[in-house]
């Protein structure tokens, strides 16, 4: 019988790209099934090879090994974040544990880890390149570092744990996206849309026309929520909107995360104290730039005593604004975008609608592709002869200045209810090379823009405009990448290294000779005014204290979970609230936690690795000041930024890369230069 599941079989398309349209969602789980049984058939190879162990048939045969597994797994989880459905998740449920056992019937081999161990023995006598010796250096770790050295008991328990945590990362997450599309203001006086800009109308009268509603509907979607706390004049209203999103899995319902948050954070401590450490955030630093948790902490209070007195300033310069302004004496945090957008344009008069005609989509994307060919060679070319998950996708070509293809390009811009918030990068292929074959990547952007309307295209925000860059940077630094081992390519560097890739990027968004690329009204074509230019560079650092000690808190939550013992914390509520002390400026909305939708660290990577952002905007701030110094599209210091940092994935340490790209180490004094703060 013909077999007809395309999943298991190698995919006869245009550059081996995912054959999307022929996936049939039954497939899955079968091809899960096999691909793991073909893995371990590979694994169990490796394993009785009677030849000596080498680095060869040992390390490099281990890091190709699941290939099949890895690409399918690739496919099944990018769609269940753009693209998913309620069959999909309890699909993902289902493999879940599958992959997890997996990993575990792998990490915690015995015989395969001898193997190992014999070739990391003699690593000094074998000769290796930079990146043989990182590779063989991360898989010792990544044994080590979870529990091939345990007993058999120990062993056990580790997979127990491995197990539920994976289940309830997914379930954490699923709950945050049910919660997001639960929820929907409907408003019917047209009263209530005072002082919302007309795209923002159009688009909520037209979600309200989809769901067969008379009025308007504004959801959580951050297209939709941002502009109506940001800009509409009826403060009872924001109240709602602002409550309903700082109470989402908050509510005593069955989408309720409290309990999992805290089954989380105690299983994730019992783990690392199983394998030797002594919280999760010390088993996590081992392997980060930072460390251990003191540095992280050191780090983040060290900001904190910079960016607090700032913020506070600006705090009480809000509240007096918007006392005289309205009349109210104690700022709420509903209220907070709205006069901080007011107070921006009394002081620049320059606000997102004056500005988003000049930051038509379709524009800035081809902004984005036109700087990454000033600065390293690429064009990037629409095609139509590849599969999309989604008829809103878009599919690029990416050549260098040789005409060689460099890498797949897949953009997915707007809202959907299949897709999950928020913006990201990811990869449906990896970069590696194999049999003298250098196998390109198929990168992809998601994001959730202002979709366009009848009337007007997708014009975006400011925010939105540098979202798109700071994740076309992720992207670029997926698909220059140039590695031989796959588990070394592209985006697979020290996790508090890979936001400068993409935060290094944002940097040119404020620049007049890039803006002059892109930034032209969707009208006229007339090119952004030179006085706004001046003012998005003058409004840059407008109440930067405040966002600062705004990422500062989230990162010291991150901590205060993870870095501590959490067996005896009960309320998730109270622990949030002593664990933000520091760092609130606003009253506290009883209503509303954050931590049960707080995706980036208990339901994604960012467990103990919240600091990151702010760490790697210490390296992006250095890193463009070397730009600013020799001319923002300067060759030289393109090609070795892309020499040494975006083409070399994890293959060396992140701070000798940085060196050999900037001569020197960073300095903070760029990033308080450029927030203001000194």
């Amino acid at each position: 019988m013909k077999n007809t599941n395309i999943l298991t079989q190698s995919f006869a398309t245009k550059y081996d790209t995912a054959p999307f349209s022929q996936i049939k969602l039954e497939d899955y789980k079968p091809s899960f099934i096999e691909n793991i049984a073909t893995a371990k058939a590979e694994i169990d190879a490796l394993i009785n090879n009677p030849e000596t162990p080498t680095f060869e048939n040992t390390i490099e045969a281990l890091d190709f090994s699941g290939n099949a597994l890895d690409r399918l797994s690739s496919i099944f989880f990018n769609l269940n974040s753009a693209e998913t459905s309620e069959e999909m998740q309890e699909i993902a449920q289902e493999i879940t544990p599958l992959l997890t056992e997996f990993s575990n019937d792998i990490t915690l081999n015995e015989d395969l880890f001898k193997r190992i161990k014999t070739v990391y023995e003699q690593k000094d006598n074998l000769n290796l390149s930079t990146e043989q010796a990182t590779l063989l250096d991360k898989k010792f770790k990544s044994f080590s570092r979870n529990g091939a050295l345990l007993s058999e008991e120990k062993k056990s328990k580790l997979r127990e744990i491995d197990t539920e945590l994976a289940k309830l990362k997914l379930t954490y997450g699923e709950n945050v996206l049910a919660e997001t599309n639960n929820y929907q203001l409907h408003i019917t006086n047209e009263n209530d849309l005072k002082g919302l800009p007309e795209g923002t109308i159009e688009a909520a009268k037209a979600l309200a026309k989809n769901k067969n509603l008379e009025g308007y509907i504004f959801t959580l979607d951050m297209p939709s929520y941002l502009p109506f706390v940001t800009y509409a004049e009826n403060r009872e209203l924001r109240k709602e909107i602002s409550i309903a999103a700082g109470k989402k899995a908050f509510q005593g319902n069955e989408f309720d995360n409290q309990e999992i948050t805290l089954k989380i954070a105690k299983l994730r401590f019992e783990r690392a104290n199983l394998l030797g450490y002594e919280t999760h955030s010390h088993f996590v630093l081992e392997e980060r730039m930072a460390q251990n948790p003191n540095k992280v902490k050191s780090f983040l209070n060290d900001l904190l005593i910079k960016a607090k007195p700032a913020a506070e300033r600006e705090f009480v310069e809000l509240t007096a604004f918007t006392k005289d302004l309205d009349g109210i004496d104690n700022l709420e945090k509903w209220d907070g975008p709205y006069y901080s957008e007011k107070l921006k344009q009394k002081l620049f008069n320059l606000d997102d609608e004056k500005l988003k005609p000049y930051f038509q989509l379709e524009n800035v994307l081809n902004g984005a592709f036109a700087i990454a060919e000033k600065l390293y060679g690429l064009t990037f070319t629409e095609i139509f002869d590849i599969d999309k998950y989604h008829e809103e996708v878009t599919t690029y070509e990416v050549k260098d200045e040789f005409n060689e293809l460099v890498a797949i390009f897949y953009a997915d811009f707007f809202p959907r209810k299949g897709k999950r918030n928020g913006a990201w990068m990811t990869s449906f292929k990896s970069q590696y090379i194999k049999d003298g074959k250098n196998e390109r990547p198929h990168i992809s952007n998601v994001c959730n823009f202002t979709p366009p309307t009848n009337s007007k295209p997708s014009l975006l925000t400011f925010n939105e405009v540098t979202t798109l860059f700071h994740e076309f940077g992720h992207g670029l630094h997926g698909m220059l990448a140039n590695t031989v081992y796959p588990s070394l390519s592209g985006t697979s560097v020290y996790w508090d290294f890979v936001e400068l890739p993409s935060q290094v990027m944002e940097n040119w968004c404020y620049e007049p000779e890039a803006l002059a690329i892109f930034a032209k009204h969707y009208q006229t074509g007339e090119i952004i005014p030179q006085e706004f230019v001046e003012k998005i560079k003058e409004s840059a650092s407008f109440q930067e204290g405040m966002a600062t000690l705004r990422q500062l808190s989230f990162g010291l939550l991150d901590m205060a979970f993870h870095s501590n013992n959490p067996t005896e914390i009960t309320n998730v509520k109270a622990f949030e609230k002593e664990a933000f002390e520091g760092t609130t400026l606003y009253p506290d909305v009883a209503e509303n936690c954050m931590s049960v939708s707080f995706s980036h660290i208990f339901a994604g990577g960012y467990s103990s690795g919240y600091y990151s952002y702010k760490w790697a905007e210490v390296l992006d701030a250095d890193a463009f000041a070397y730009f600013q110094e020799k001319g923002i599209f300067n060759k030289e210091v393109a090609t070795k930024f892309k020499d040494n940092v975006l083409s070399k994935g994890g293959t060396e340490l992140p701070m000798e890369l940085y060196k050999r790209f900037r001569g020197q180490e960073p300095k903070p004094d760029a990033l308080l230069k450029r927030a203001g703060l000194i």
